[in-house]
């Protein structure tokens, strides 16, 4: 990608490169945050950059709102291509999880906006509000901006932000809790999932709790989702004795702007498990088993090592 591209002849890099690496977390968080898969987020970065370095940048007035511009459209094709495909996918589908560092968890509303809970908030909008939201709502990006990334008028622009706040907010998740009741109800989960504490489980989970899985047709998953402390608690705890007998490992993470445990055998990540807290109690729980959705994972902790 920009590694690639010619340099001037000091080793510095070119104009085009420098404005690129600049926008460059900017770019892939909105492109995973409109397709929810980090691998296809990669994917649209690319293309961005391979318009980006045709442009003259002379008649660029504002860089970033123009990278903005190109990633926007290039997500949005891939987004309705990926809406097809999603609906012959094999189970329910769970967006792909993402390693985040620690300062990420820190800004609330940017964790918020990339949870597994919320991501599947987005999947409920159309294209075209799902990227009018991210924008406007996760990146504040001033309407005149927006409508130029979507090729809409501001007017039209405004009514589609109006009309994606309205229904995320009826379906947005429940407020987050403290950092350290976060540790502690995580601490007390990982526990009980280790030791099968049946009762420390149901003691953890909250009464409405939901368990989604996700195997891609590839590996063993729940084919719905299990809602429900003791139901879920059960199934929590029939599994720790398929984890002994495998010999995995359990670490924590955070993953998505929120705490995760991930299973692995060896250096093979088997499951992602991002856990959502609210008021101290686990009220959602989103195990990733696809291994197409966990090399990006698998890829991510090596280099944290």
């Amino acid at each position: 990608m920009a590694g690639t591209a010619q340099t001037a002849r000091d080793d510095r890099p070119d104009a085009a490169t420098e404005a690129f690496l600049a926008h460059r977390n900017l770019l892939f968080t909105v492109a995973y945050e409109m397709l929810g898969s980090a691998a296809d987020a990669e994917d649209v970065l690319q293309e961005t950059w391979l318009r980006w370095v045709r442009v003259d940048l002379a008649t660029v007035r504002e860089q970033r709102a123009y990278l903005v511009r190109i990633t926007t459209r290039q997500a949005l094709a891939r987004l309705r291509t990926l809406g097809r495909r999603k609906e012959s996918y094999v189970g329910p589908w769970l967006p792909e999880p993402l390693l985040t560092a620690p300062d990420v968890a820190e800004d609330v509303e940017l964790a918020d906006s990339v949870s597994m809970a919320m991501l599947l908030v987005l999947e409920t909008l159309t294209p075209t509000e799902r990227a009018v939201f991210v924008l406007r709502e996760v990146f504040d990006l001033p309407y005149d901006e927006i409508a130029e990334a979507v090729d809409k008028n501001e007017a039209a622009v405004r009514q589609i932000a109006h009309r994606a706040r309205g229904h995320v907010a009826a379906r947005r998740p429940r407020g987050v809790t403290s950092a350290a009741q976060t540790r502690d109800a995580l601490e007390a989960f990982r526990k009980a999932t280790e030791t099968g504490d049946l009762q420390g489980l149901l003691d953890i989970l909250a009464p409405d709790v939901v368990f989604l899985g996700d195997g891609g047709g590839v590996r063993q998953a729940v084919p719905r989702p299990v809602v429900g402390a003791e139901k879920v608690g059960r199934l929590l705890a029939a599994g720790v004795g398929r984890i002994a007998a495998a010999l995995m490992s359990l670490r924590t993470a955070q993953v998505n702007g929120y705490p995760a445990l991930i299973l692995q055998q060896g250096d093979e990540v088997d499951t992602v498990l991002a856990v959502r807290i609210d008021d101290g109690l686990v009220t959602g729980l989103y195990a990733v088993r696809n291994p197409d959705k966990l090399s990006h994972m698998e890829h991510e902790i090596s280099l944290s090592r």
